[in-house]
């Protein structure tokens, strides 16, 4: 009698247990993305329905409506059950990844679409929901602490199998997006040296690529960009020093012997005798490690052997960063990195997208053209415009106030996310929702950023608004997982 009752309510309860609030949000960002296909496909030849399903804005009406059935589905289903298939969802997309390669078809390049009678689906995009659950029943699982060199190194690789897989299809964006969970496990302890490490290693390929070819003061052995490089790295060494072990006395000893060597090896390479001044100022960061590392054993503090690995892997990037540049990437990788630093100017080639995109955007003024008068898109002036460039439509036909609503519905599901992950009673759903977070932030981030010529074109959708079944199924099987989660969070669980 007891179990009828309970099965008369579960209903009811999970009805009311749902976050209608982000469901909304995730209506409302549809909507617009609807509305952004139809001004960036509508073609003003042929005229014709915007609901005619011969068309891109027609074939989207399909992909959200078996996006809802699919949001609707999983509600209805089980948590309890999606946990207990975390591990074999992650090994089943682990196999079709690294199946796709054989099984796919080129376009443009890309060997990431599987091709099932006159539908394509890109397997990448619905990996990322099986990556997040495996990571969060993996980190969920009793006595995991991400402290622990073991347990860090599984939590990695968990997110870097699958980013190799989808490199290895030349989807090079795709994989990228995977480097997202880093956020999470910042969130979940991971040491911010770590996250720290990441994003000084983007500012040294920043540097040392952007001022490449600049001589310092007519020293024809060194360049401008090796010189900031080698100085950030002892900078950044210093730094740590100062912030993890409390020590001001050795960072600032490490700063002023290797200013003072620096600055006369300079001063005698540029008015006595040529010199190789990189020689010089890799020489100072080599005594650094020389010196944290007798430090550490001295004085048995761990920490400056960890700060002495930071300085070591910094130096073998500043070897290895032209390297993967001019011998790794793929051509056109290379010049949009370089059109992107203002290295070269190519506004017919990989240039080309972002300009015609940001002309877009400014001609939409303060309120745009209005729904279908967008001239830029209607001319077809921007590639991919109702997919990858998506969000210059919205600027073009809504102008400045469309872009900030988009972004602002954009911003309140990315904290709406941090609220629902903060919420839930066990690590497994926290961890997961961290996850779904951030790869939400790193879609829109990448995407609108390549859209405004800010970060560089990688080739990866806006959420809800680029056209396609992949993208939009993927993102609304993310969210809606999640969604399900928090909807038993107030239930004990056996």
């Amino acid at each position: 009698m007891r179990q009828n009752q309970n099965n008369k309510l579960k209903g009811p309860n999970l009805m009311a247990s749902i976050d209608w609030f982000t469901i909304l949000i995730y209506m409302m960002l549809l909507a617009m993305g609807w509305m952004s296909v139809c001004g960036a496909s509508y073609d003003l030849d042929q005229g014709g329905s915007i609901v005619d399903f011969s068309t891109r804005s027609g074939m989207q009406i399909v992909w959200i409506g078996t996006s809802l059935l699919l949001g609707a589905l999983i509600l209805m289903t089980d948590d309890r059950l999606i946990e207990a298939l975390s591990y074999i969802i992650y090994i089943g997309f682990l196999v079709l990844l690294a199946a796709t390669p054989f099984l796919a078809h080129d376009i443009k390049g890309s060997m990431s679409w599987i091709k099932i009678g006159t539908f394509s689906i890109q397997p990448a995009e619905f990996a990322k929901f099986g990556t997040a659950l495996c990571i969060a029943k993996v980190m969920s699982s009793y006595g995991f602490n991400l402290s622990r060199c073991k347990d860090f190194v599984i939590s990695v690789a968990l997110i870097v199998v699958p980013m190799v897989l989808i490199v290895l299809q030349r989807e090079t964006g795709s994989a990228l997006v995977y480097s997202a969970f880093f956020l999470m496990l910042y969130r979940e302890g991971m040491p911010g040296c770590v996250l720290f490490a990441g994003i000084a290693a983007v500012v040294y390929f920043v540097i040392g690529v952007r001022y490449s070819e600049v001589a310092l003061l007519g020293i024809s052995q060194m360049t401008l960009g090796q010189t900031l490089v080698l100085m950030h790295i002892q900078l950044f060494t210093i730094g740590l020093i100062w912030v993890y072990t409390k020590n001001k006395a050795i960072g600032w000893q490490i700063l002023g012997w290797g200013t003072l060597a620096s600055s006369v090896a300079m001063l005698f390479a540029r008015f006595i005798f040529p010199c190789n001044m990189m020689w010089v100022l890799q020489g100072v960061s080599g005594a650094t490690v020389l010196y944290l590392l007798y430090r550490s054993i001295r004085d048995n503090v761990v920490r400056y052997f960890y700060i002495a690995m930071f300085t070591i892997g910094s130096l073998a990037f500043f070897y290895s960063a032209n390297f993967v540049l001019n011998n790794v990437m793929e051509p056109h990788q290379q010049t949009r990195i370089r059109v992107l630093l203002g290295l070269e100017d190519d506004p017919r080639g990989a240039g080309y997208n972002v300009i015609q995109a940001k002309i877009a955007i400014g001609s939409g003024g303060l309120r745009g053209k209005g729904f279908l008068n967008g001239t830029q898109t209607k001319l077809k002036y921007v590639p991919e415009q109702d997919t990858d460039f998506i969000f210059c439509t919205v600027g073009e036909e809504e102008g400045f106030v469309g872009c900030a609503v988009v972004l602002l519905l954009f911003l309140a599901l990315i904290l709406r996310l941090i609220h629902l992950a903060e919420r839930q009673p066990y690590a497994f759903g926290r961890i997961y929702g961290y996850c779904v977070m951030s790869v939400f932030l790193f879609h829109v981030f990448i995407n609108v950023g390549m859209v405004l010529g800010l970060t560089p074109v990688i080739g990866i959708p806006l959420p809800f608004f680029s056209y396609g079944g992949s993208s939009l199924w993927g993102f609304t099987i993310l969210l809606f997982v999640f969604l399900r989660i928090d909807a038993g969070r107030n239930r004990m669980k056996r």
